[in-house]
């Protein structure tokens, strides 16, 4: 058997041996396992539902070298992803879904992001940001001088209401700590926030959410929600105390307020009772979103708003920020996504190496200008950019 699985292994051109244990293996190294493991049973369809998700760029590129490979031995690939340049990469044909219907089938080659996108949405690109200009108010958010030694330090800008505000930078810059610093996740070792023109308490959540801070964080499935716990309940964990009689959760209004955002923000499930981790990405990162606007926060912190979700749910993303800022909340956006930034933000505030390096109007924005501060240079394409990225 030892035998078998190493030479199935070295066909894959990966350095891995039969006995060691997946346990310790990385996430590329086991998905290459599950790899093996359809191949040592002959299989002739080979299914990969978003393989990449947590890959960085060079295991993207080895996972992408044998999947060619397997083509060449006549296995057929269905490979499901919400990452359009990895459809451009990988495949000869393309098949689009959208509401659970099949909308669109074409030859890959035929096809362009900008059609891909309309389609998958089912309506045009221009109307894909629905961000409107806004006349900012007073000051939400107001962070000076926070500093993290080996993190980050001297950060200073503002929130206004009825602004989005893009947090940019390219990963390690030091932008989710920022906003775990600020919600009283982290330690700080300095620095002030205010919140509405009140000081905030620094290490201490639970007083950012009464301050009227929401922290949408960017890990959904481990920081923003407990699995095992239906869709009405994840979206009231934030306000329990508020539909409380005499000690007991009312189970009513419980179901009254998950309904109620799920209408809001069109969640799709059939269940509410159902438990969350049964849903899809997007249709989680709504009930997240639910959860925390529950709250009635002033500010909103959002980081990674459309990580792993599809194109549609990115839609009704954009649309609820677009919808909450009219309405005169101050949005926090963390993103990573150059397209999201340019296209929902007011201001781009970059960050490298742990210091705000750039604050960037909407006007004056573009990839260029935002991916050179990024990376400390200036007079990058961004092309280039683009891949460093």
């Amino acid at each position: 058997m030892h035998r078998e699985v190493d030479a199935l292994l070295s066909s894959l051109g990966v350095n891995l041996r039969a006995q060691q244990l997946v346990r310790g293996l990385s996430i590329a190294d086991q998905q290459v396992v599950e790899i093996a493991k359809a191949l040592s049973l002959d299989a002739n369809v080979l299914i990969m539902d978003e393989p990449t998700a947590a890959l960085s760029l060079p295991e993207v590129e080895r996972l992408f070298s044998i999947v060619r490979s397997l083509r060449e031995r006549d296995v057929a690939i269905l490979f499901i992803t919400h990452r359009l340049d990895e459809v451009f990469a990988l495949t000869q044909r393309m098949t689009i879904m959208r509401d659970g219907m099949k909308v669109y089938d074409a030859l890959t080659e035929d096809m362009s992001i900008d059609a891909i996108v309309s389609k998958m949405v089912g309506r045009d690109l221009d109307t894909f940001y629905p961000k409107a200009d806004v006349t900012p108010g007073d000051v939400r958010l107001s962070v000076r001088n926070l500093t993290r030694e080996g993190v980050f330090k001297n950060v200073s800008f503002d929130v206004r209401a009825g602004e989005i505000v893009a947090l940019a930078g390219l990963v390690g810059a030091g932008r989710s700590e920022v906003a775990r610093a600020i919600f009283g996740i982290d330690p700080v070792d300095g620095g002030e926030v205010k919140i509405a023109g009140n000081k905030l308490a620094l290490g201490h959540p639970a007083a950012a959410v009464r301050a009227g801070l929401a922290l949408v964080p960017e890990d959904r499935r481990a920081q923003g929600l407990a699995l095992e716990l239906s869709i009405a309940r994840n979206s009231s964990l934030t306000v329990l105390g508020r539909l409380m009689k005499h000690g007991l959760i009312s189970a009513r209004s419980e179901s009254t307020l998950a309904n109620d955002w799920g209408k809001r923000l069109r969640l799709k499930a059939s269940d509410l009772d159902a438990p969350v981790g049964t849903l899809s990405g997007g249709n989680q990162q709504k009930v997240v979103l639910g959860k925390w606007l529950a709250t009635n926060p002033k500010v909103l912190i959002i980081d990674e708003p459309t990580r792993g979700i599809d194109v549609g749910a990115k839609a009704e993303v954009y649309r609820t920020l677009a919808e909450l800022v009219k309405e005169g909340m101050a949005v926090l956006m963390i993103s990573s996504e150059l397209s999201e930034v340019l296209g929902m933000a007011d201001r781009v505030l970059v960050m490298h190496e742990g210091r705000i390096s750039a604050d960037i109007s909407r006007a004056d924005a573009n990839e260029e200008r935002v991916m050179s501060a990024a990376l400390g240079t200036s007079g990058t394409s961004p092309q280039t950019l683009g891949r460093a990225a």
